[in-house]
């Protein structure tokens, strides 16, 4: 580790209404350093790092740069001064390209020739192993796409200071070990990393130094020296934390909920994105969906739900086909299926709507008459709130300006409260910390109690291992095998994750 200090904030204090997201913080970032920081949703840690990255001005406190008083008006002046951040929820333009994102505000000449950048972009992600169809609109892209557009947008201006909130949330283990084997070099050369993550695997992988944070605060810094998972679990969470997950068996009187037969679907560019897929989902089971980032998983969940045009093949619930009705003629024959997108503020809610009209837009068409009355909507936001334990001044307060953790507790809050049949769930934990994702699982694990048949679409193999009772593995658009987590290897889920199907790999 080099000497000095690439970055240090000196007594940040951010307060938002009543909400105080950063007290007294103090952070310190060396030269070719990796440093992590942990804390639960709400602790603070992306509020930090938005004042670092010009997003924020914080009500007090300095930073410093190299030694040197700086301060930033916006996130251009950031840039400029060599500070880049990738953000958990994305700050790009649907109807643009990935390349005109990419180049948006980046300094060039008055008539920007695109085809000497996409040369270098490509150069740049051939050699990072982010590549991307740089033509392709943002709109038509998974989120795994979308996230490998926003760190090459990072990388493209050559920040010295590279802050990734979330980063490998939607990465392959494969591109997460590239991303960090990049990482490991960019701090060879001298440049200094921020990672925000709430894996306690990748932390003691790649980090230098952990930082903390808890309820706004500093609770201690430390070097990566025989640290083990469960303490920084309690030093987050300020107590003993049960990091296990529960899994109640599948009851003897379980019924056929949904069946799945010879389903394929067309994706972008009229390319066939999932193949003749057949499954089941019972009631009160969860059945786990693994594979690899654009697997596919996207495009089921949306199937499912009436959101995707099916090419052929059926969707049966409870006997009655579901195939070419809407999500809206699925509710009026009396169903009752909640679906829990990955895009929580693109597809989920509205992110500039309160908690309270983003509950309304799941039961206005129950309403009758001229009129829309928020009160029942106002009553059910205020019970998901002290259910959920949701972090907010109040019911009116906009979701964008909650944390993640708290985002994806309204959103799976208002669709639980439907009391639904079905539960289509994707990522539910992706980008929380370890108490918010465990309060979910005991969610989803209360639903099943109740006789809800789960599809449970994850990217932690080792959760969906615990909390699944039947796992079916993707690749490509295919499902290659379903098996039992509790007797079926890491080592076979990944063979089939990468394409080999399990009547063909031999114990």
């Amino acid at each position: 580790m080099k000497e000095g200090l690439a970055v240090s904030m000196k007594h940040i204090t951010k307060v938002f209404g009543e909400v105080m997201a950063n007290h007294d913080v103090n952070f310190d970032l060396e030269k070719g350093e990796i440093h992590s920081i942990l804390g639960e949703n709400g602790a603070g840690k992306s509020s930090l790092m938005n004042i670092l990255s010009g997003i924020y001005l914080p009500d007090s406190g300095s930073i410093f740069l190299n030694g040197k008083l700086a301060k930033f008006k916006s996130p251009r002046d950031a840039i400029h001064n060599g500070i880049g951040m990738i953000h958990q929820h994305f700050k790009l333009i649907p109807d643009y390209t990935a390349l005109e994102n990419i180049l948006l505000g980046y300094p060039t000449e008055f008539f920007i020739r695109f085809q000497k950048h996409e040369q270098k972009i490509h150069a740049l992600s051939a050699k990072y192993g982010l590549e991307v169809d740089l033509k392709k609109k943002i709109k038509s892209m998974s989120i795994a796409e979308k996230q490998k557009v926003e760190i090459l947008k990072v990388l493209y201006r050559g920040a010295e200071v590279l802050i990734l909130d979330e980063p490998t949330a939607v990465l392959t283990s494969q591109e997460a070990d590239n991303l960090f084997s990049i990482l490991r070099s960019m701090k060879d050369d001298g440049k200094s990393v921020v990672i925000i993550t709430h894996k306690f695997a990748e932390v003691l992988d790649i980090s230098d130094r952990i930082t903390i944070l808890r309820k706004g605060c500093n609770v201690d810094t430390v070097i990566n020296q025989n640290i083990v998972p469960q303490k920084l679990a309690d030093q987050m969470v300020g107590k003993s934390v049960d990091l296990s997950i529960k899994r109640n068996p599948v009851k003897n009187d379980a019924k056929e909920m949904l069946e799945v037969k010879n389903m394929s679907i067309l994706g972008h560019e009229k390319k066939t994105a999932l193949k003749s897929l057949n499954f089941t989902v019972h009631s009160g089971e969860i059945l786990g969906v693994a594979g690899v980032a654009g697997s596919g998983q996207k495009e089921l969940c949306e199937s499912l739900f009436g959101l995707e045009h099916i090419k052929s093949g059926d969707v049966l619930f409870e006997g009655d086909s579901l195939v070419g009705k809407s999500p809206r003629d699925i509710i009026a024959k009396g169903i009752s299926m909640s679906f829990v997108p990955e895009d929580r503020l693109g597809m989920g809610l509205v992110a500039n709507m309160d908690i309270v009209h983003n509950v309304l837009l799941k039961e206005y068409q129950k309403q009758h008459g001229y009129f829309i009355s928020r009160k029942s909507s106002r009553v059910k936001a205020n019970h998901l709130i002290k259910k959920l334990n949701i972090d907010t001044p109040n019911a009116e307060h906009p979701v964008r300006l909650l944390s993640g953790g708290n985002i994806q507790k309204v959103l799976l809050g208002r669709e639980l409260d439907n009391n639904p049949h079905l539960i289509i769930i994707a990522y539910p934990s992706r980008g929380l910390d370890i108490g918010s994702s465990h309060q979910i699982y005991e969610l989803l694990n209360e639903q099943k109690e109740k006789g809800v048949g789960i599809l449970f679409i994850g990217e932690d193999l080792d959760v969906l291992l615990e909390i699944s009772d039947r796992l079916m593995v993707m690749c490509s658009g295919e499902i290659t095998g379903i098996v039992d987590p509790r007797t079926t290897s890491k080592e076979k889920i990944g063979m089939m994750m990468s394409g080999k199907h399990l009547e063909d790999i031999h114990d």
